[in-house]
């Protein structure tokens, strides 16, 4: 079945005119993998379709509010991951959990948090990261050249300004920008 998903995904690629680069050397079985930039709703399909021709499931975090009878099956199965966004813990202690109770997991993450333009990125991705003790892989949808690129690997330090910095660094050179400022407090009651 993986087979014939990433087969379907290649071929989904290919008709929309987009390539998927090869994964790195450093992709394992578990990260916080970062996109930008969210541009569509097309975007959010060229990743679910790339990690069906990678041959793995992405998860995304979904609020629980939305995992009722029947569309819990599809959500599920996409690779929803359920979040009570009332929990003491938050969705950065949730996620967090979730990576230490699982060997495989693959959590995909737009810090833009929306479509439209943005003054500051979320951060609970790198919260998330470091207290799950995983790395930070950074995604990039190339617009201009219609490539899906792997553009590095970051594991988070003690500083996660300076790791800001570095991701950003990996995405200003390939050719795009994001505002740095982050909205902590923001996240941090998510």
């Amino acid at each position: 079945m993986k087979n014939m998903l990433s087969l379907a995904g290649r071929l989904l690629y290919l008709l929309m005119g987009w390539r998927f680069e090869p994964l790195p050397p450093y992709f394992s079985a578990r990260h916080v993998i970062i996109g930008f930039p969210h541009t569509s709703n097309m975007d959010t399909i060229r990743a679910f379709t790339g990690f069906r021709i990678i041959k793995r499931t992405g998860h995304i975090m979904i609020k629980k509010e939305a995992f009722f009878w029947p569309l819990s099956i599809l959500l599920h199965a996409l690779g929803g991951i359920p979040v009570d966004r009332k929990a003491p813990q938050g969705a950065v202690g949730q996620m967090v959990d979730v990576f230490h109770s699982r060997d495989e997991f693959l959590l995909a993450i737009v810090p833009e948090g929306t479509r439209k333009k943005i003054r500051t990125i979320k951060t609970g991705f790198w919260h998330i990261a470091k207290g799950a003790g995983v790395s930070i892989i950074c995604w990039y949808m190339d617009h201009e050249t219609k490539t899906t690129r792997w553009l590095g690997e970051i594991v988070p330090g003690e500083d996660k300004t300076a790791d800001l910095i570095r991701i950003r660094d990996l995405y200003e050179k390939a050719g795009y920008r994001f505002p740095l400022e982050a909205a902590d407090s923001q996240q941090e009651k998510q």
